[in-house]
């Protein structure tokens, strides 16, 4: 397992080639901010979808017609209850920074068992894609900000949401992600000795549905060539133990993929959000860079 390494220090900043970043190394974002128009709160799901879901969507105003990124935000809750509430702080500030943001809702264990949640993830998307041209939005350059388990849940989109067996009936294309920011992400849920909410999740133990345990585990899913991660955990974390965030960081850099690690020293889980300034400006700032970066050419600039 990776060092945590200067356990004195308020954080540790890990960049994609695995050294510290110094706070004064870390990029600020660029731009004006951007004002907010919020929209009244939506149903994103079919009519035939197994319980109707809403999504609070705002939108950056501004002048022009250039496309903007967008964000998919999910809130955390052991994958059976909180309400998208937890992310509008979040979201609000994706919105001033451009991005057009998603804020959804999504079925509860134990009622809809895994992947039920993940195919809300997948939905989302969808109606993201068919909505893009109103709200102006680079499909290209869509990425996805969650916190425990929601952090879970978008991970496991960026990863195995458009390709593979977890990218069947719902998933495909339109649910790739560009980036993703993942708070305190349980992302291997064999670590979890057969605990009530994950045993809920995936409908028995570890012993009785290995399958379910490794196609939801995102750690186990990482593709060729993963999307950009930018991960942030609590070093007391007691509840998802910060070795999910430090194996996750190293295995996905291992398979090519560029991974940044802020560890919040003496932070435990709920805390770890609670006091996620600075860890989540760095994770949005990362975002920023991502989508701004050379490799994600504006498409109404392709399109002149």
């Amino acid at each position: 397992m990776l060092s945590l390494g200067l356990a004195g220090c308020t954080h540790t900043y890990l960049g994609s080639d695995g050294r510290e970043v110094a706070d004064g190394d870390i990029p600020a974002q660029q731009g004006a901010p951007a004002s907010i128009r919020r929209l009244a709160d939506q149903r994103y799901t079919p009519d035939d979808w197994p319980e109707p879901l809403n999504a609070r969507v705002r939108l950056p105003q501004g002048d022009g017609d250039e496309l903007r990124p967008a964000a998919l935000l999910v809130h955390g809750g052991g994958w059976r209850n909180r309400t998208p509430e937890d992310m509008e702080e979040i979201a609000e500030a994706l919105t001033r920074r451009g991005f057009v943001t998603l804020n959804i809702e999504h079925r509860f264990a134990p009622d809809y068992r895994f992947p039920a949640q993940l195919h809300d993830l997948q939905q989302a998307m969808a109606w993201l894609h068919a909505n893009a041209e109103d709200w102006r939005v680079d499909t290209d350059r869509i990425v996805g900000v969650g916190f425990s388990s929601g952090a879970h849940l978008v991970s496991l989109l960026a990863l195995a949401g458009s390709d593979g067996p977890l990218a069947e009936p719902h998933g495909g294309e339109h649910a790739r992600l560009a980036a993703v920011v993942a708070g305190g992400t349980p992302s291997d849920l064999f670590k979890f000795a057969d605990g009530r909410l994950v045993v809920q999740f995936l409908g028995g133990t570890r012993a009785e549905v290995p399958e379910q345990y490794r196609l939801a585990s995102p750690a186990r899913q990482i593709p060729d060539t993963p999307p950009p991660f930018f991960l942030f955990h609590g070093t007391w974390d007691r509840l998802v133990p910060v070795d999910h965030a430090t194996d996750f960081y190293q295995a996905l850099r291992d398979e090519g993929g560029e991974a940044e690690l802020f560890l919040q020293h003496g932070r435990g889980h709920f805390l770890s959000f609670l006091t996620r300034g600075t860890a989540i400006e760095a994770g949005l700032d990362f975002l920023e860079r991502q989508v701004n970066a050379p490799h994600y050419p504006s498409k109404s600039d392709e399109e002149r």
